[in-house]
């Protein structure tokens, strides 16, 4: 029985993804106008989800883009991310 427990916490934290670095994140509507001009926000590894949303709530509708600041390569696996309305 331990050995059927171990085995699945095992495999179920092997799905977790957890990000790592740092992320710049920016807004924009649909015709790709930046809608927080001025504003730069970033975070750091599984923050991301954080601002995202917070993004999210104040622009609904509005795709959030994610990129690494190091090599400004967009987080293919979040970005991006379009807001429900």
């Amino acid at each position: 029985m331990k050995m059927v427990v171990a085995f699945l916490i095992a495999v179920l934290l092997g799905g977790c993804i957890t990000q790592h670095g740092s992320y710049r994140l920016s807004v924009v509507d649909a015709n790709g106008r930046d809608l927080a001009p001025g504003i730069s926000m970033t975070a750091e590894g599984s923050h991301i989800y954080s601002v995202r949303n917070a993004m999210c709530s104040a622009h609904p509708g509005a795709t959030v883009l994610i990129a690494d600041i190091q090599t400004g390569q967009a987080l293919t696996s979040e970005s991006p991310y379009q807001c429900r309305k």
